[in-house]
């Protein structure tokens, strides 16, 4: 590293840390990555006087650019970034999860300070034992945790479900501005929960695009669409918003999906269902990378367009659509 960039990083973390001596129980948070989730939740809690480090290290540069907007001080190593550190937030793709453990274990067994080791990613409670275990020697404590909701704001409700021995200490970060709820149960529970509920919103977020893409195929997209505003219009809503936003995710919800199977455990046609959802992302993740005129990204957009005045029951005609009902039921009586 860069000794000047050095200096500059030192320099703002004794700032960070001089702005927040009068503060009680002035904590800092030492955060991993600096995606949209870690460094909004980074920025969140520096927002509220807590002092943010990260460590930036195989890191893009739109990541360093993330952490600089979120306030957050790089540190140059493990142990450093361990040392510093009061809690260590985890919010990597759920691919990474025990990779980052094991890589963070042995500077955590090494140091005199033991930090708070949260797990905030989208894993199993099969992966967050394992986590577990990575982790058992070192001597810190090992919080569960799963996050329900887009990145933390001030306006955003998001949620960190926490459960295992440290839950308590980690709901010690409510005052720098995170919603905790503190799950009776163990290591386990609070992954349970968040893929529950992931299980229920993705999974019909895949299946409505799923169906979408099949009507288009058939030459039904039309008819489907018209059904769906008469018989189901606050679905059709729902599915605008959820499917919409999906692609540029899709490519993290692969391995989210995967961890859903591994939760499913031995219901073997739930498990497959979310094993087949997983590739069912990989495809969209793929058309997002290799954009072309009319592909199943464009046809789920312009299903899930707004078409103001294409059919009756959305121009508001409700007269002649309640008519012709009154007179499919006289013909049928």
């Amino acid at each position: 590293m860069d000794i000047k960039a050095r200096a500059r990083d030192n320099d703002a973390y004794a700032e960070t840390r001089l702005k927040n001596k009068d503060k009680p129980m002035a904590e800092t948070v030492g955060v991993i990555a600096m995606g949209e989730m870690g460094s909004a939740t980074a920025g969140r809690v520096r927002e509220h006087g807590a002092t943010v480090i990260t460590a930036l290290s195989a890191r893009s540069p739109a990541s360093a650019a993330r952490a600089e907007r979120a306030g957050a001080v790089p540190v140059a190593t493990d142990d450093e970034f361990v040392a510093k550190s009061d809690f260590i937030l985890s919010i990597v793709p759920p691919g990474a999860a025990v990779a980052l453990a094991e890589r963070l274990a042995p500077a955590i067994k090494r140091a005199a300070k033991k930090p708070v080791f949260v797990d905030c990613n989208a894993i199993s409670p099969q992966t967050a034992d394992r986590i577990g275990d990575v982790l058992k020697d070192t001597g810190c404590l090992y919080v569960d945790a799963g996050i329900i909701g887009p990145p933390p704001s001030a306006t955003a409700r998001t949620i960190f479900y926490a459960s295992g021995e440290g839950a308590q200490e980690f709901a010690r970060l409510g005052q720098y501005g995170l919603i905790i709820r503190v799950m009776e149960g163990p290591v386990g529970a609070a992954s349970a929960m968040k893929l529950s509920y992931a299980g229920i919103t993705k999974g019909c977020t895949a299946i409505g695009s799923a169906m979408i893409l099949g009507a288009t195929r058939g030459g039904t997209a039309d008819a489907l669409l018209q059904e769906m505003s008469e018989s189901q219009p606050m679905l059709l809503n729902w599915m605008r918003g959820f499917v919409t936003r999906m692609p540029p995710k899709a490519y993290r919800w692969v391995a989210e999906m995967e961890e859903i199977a591994t939760f499913q455990g031995e219901d073997a046609g739930a498990r497959d269902m979310y094993l087949g959802i997983a590739r069912f992302y990989e495809q969209i993740a793929a058309a997002l990378a290799d954009p072309r005129p009319g592909d199943v990204i464009a046809q789920l957009n312009e299903f899930c367009a707004e078409r103001t005045g294409e059919f009756r029951a959305e121009r508001g005609e409700a007269k002649e659509f309640r008519a012709e009902r009154g007179e499919v039921k006289r013909k049928s009586a």
